[in-house]
């Protein structure tokens, strides 16, 4: 019996109308394009309108994805979807209403929450579910309405991201140069006060309690983050991982086609670049156009690149990224799409 493996069979991306320049910022708080800039790298990112949920973004990249790999819905056997926003708390699933809305009926569906490392958590199960035998052709989907979490009156943040939504099919191959070769993923929960979502609405608040209900602050339910103590972990941990999944695979970092790492800051993503000694060519930035899309950013990068005809079938990915919880992933794959 031939060996199974799991492969990127298509990729897609949907963004929203709305663009927002730092310079709109500038009538909300108190900031600057220079100062967004030379902190960030960013210079714009796209907003839903207030009716379009994270669902609705992620159906429409998921269509793309599903007709880009040559399918229609039916040949789906699973869907999960990666999200910090989703429609609803803890039910449905964004995976659920994503299913529903293309017509993919009695096929398992669920999310997960690995906030920024959520697309390399989804690689790491869909590798996993198709090596094993048990599908043959996943979705997977990061879909992100992060304007809906954000408190506009902190500079710190509200500036920081970006809606959007990014989706894969992953299909099984038997040819091992088109395939996933490895998957990293890992979480450090010590520093999960790092980046977070309160949420007053949670399960840390029992509303037949009026003193609690009285308690509820709606800030609680905004993105908090301690900006200089995540920058300096999240370099260290990317750097590591990235050195780890390709001495384990023994893979020399020139053999990498493109560096694709989670867009959440440019400073960030040059740190990592220069430590693992990747030529500058080779690291794809889109945080500039989009802001940081959290589970989002790295299949939209992907994106971007094939768009611009610059990605091609059989070129070697190196994805890597961090994000709350604390957790991170990587993973080194041959690209096998058209």
């Amino acid at each position: 019996m031939e060996k199974k493996y799991a492969s990127m069979k298509s990729i897609a991306s949907y963004v929203p109308k709305n663009c927002v320049a730092n310079e709109d910022f500038e009538k909300i708080i108190d900031t600057s394009d220079e100062w967004i800039t030379k902190r960030t790298g960013i210079k714009t990112r796209y907003f839903a309108d207030n009716n379009e949920a994270s669902s609705e973004l992620g159906v429409k990249a998921a269509n793309l994805a599903i007709s880009r790999a040559g399918m229609k819905p039916d040949d789906i056997d699973l869907v999960i979807c990666a999200t910090l926003s989703p429609d609803y708390l803890g039910m449905p699933s964004n995976a659920c209403l994503i299913s529903s809305r293309l017509g993919i009926e009695n096929k398992p569906a669920f999310d997960i929450t690995a906030a920024c490392s959520g697309f390399i958590y989804l690689l790491s199960l869909a590798k996993s579910f198709i090596e094993s035998n048990t599908y043959n052709n996943i979705l997977i989907v990061g879909t992100e309405k992060i304007s809906s979490i954000l408190d506009f009156s902190d500079r710190s943040t509200c500036v920081l991201f970006g809606d959007g939504a990014g989706a894969a099919v992953i299909s099984a191959t038997n040819n091992e140069n088109e395939r996933i070769i490895d998957v990293n993923i890992s979480a450090n929960g010590k520093y999960n006060d790092f980046l977070m979502t309160p949420r007053c609405l949670g399960s840390n608040l029992n509303f037949s309690n009026e003193f609690y209900v009285s308690q509820i602050d709606a800030t609680q339910n905004y993105i908090k983050m301690r900006g200089n103590e995540t920058f300096k972990i999240a370099v260290k941990t990317l750097a590591n991982d990235v050195k780890e999944i390709l001495i384990r695979n023994n893979i020399n970092i020139d053999d990498v086609t493109y560096f694709i790492p989670h867009q959440a800051n440019l400073r960030i993503i040059n740190a990592v670049g220069d430590i693992i000694g990747i030529d500058a060519s080779k690291v794809v930035v889109t945080v500039n156009k989009y802001g940081n899309t959290s589970a989002a950013s790295i299949p939209m990068a992907i994106d971007d690149i094939c768009k611009e005809g610059r990605l091609k079938k059989g070129d070697l990915l190196l994805l890597d990224a961090f994000g709350g919880g604390l957790t991170w992933g990587s993973s080194l794959l041959y690209f096998n799409g058209e």
